[in-house]
Formats: C-alpha cells, sequence, structure tokens
C-alpha cells in the first residue's frame, strides 16, 4: 500500500505558484482536482495530484514552445 500526503493551500499555493483565486478558478474549470475535505473547516489537497498537475503544465509549456 502506498502513503499518500495531503498538503494543505500554502503548500500547494507554493509548490505551484498559484494565487488561491487561481487555484479554485482552475478548480471550476476542470483543470485542477478538487480537494479533499478533513473537516468541518479544513480541506487539503493530495501532494500526487498537485504533482502531476505541475507535470502536466511542464509539457504542455514544452509542446508550446
Amino acid at each position: 500500500m502506498t502513503s499518500q500526503t495531503i498538503i494543505r493551500l500554502p503548500q500547494v499555493k507554493q509548490r505551484t505558484g498559484l494565487s488561491r483565486s487561481t487555484i479554485y478558478s482552475l478548480i471550476k474549470a476542470g483543470q485542477f482536482k478538487a480537494p479533499i475535505s478533513l473537516g468541518a473547516r479544513a480541506v487539503g489537497w493530495l501532494e500526487s495530484d498537485v504533482s502531476d498537475f505541475i507535470e502536466s503544465r511542464v509539457k504542455a509549456s514544452r509542446k508550446a514552445g
């Protein structure tokens, strides 16, 4: 069984370089995975989902150039 790490918004922002509003806009557009509920007022993202997003952006930028 693989262990999965959940990261919170500050770490997501740091890893992607995106603002909170941009992250939520991408979620609404279906381009970024939605967060996982951790409790009544807490959410987080799977670190692997964030890494996949970053990798897809790198691949897309390399194709375009």
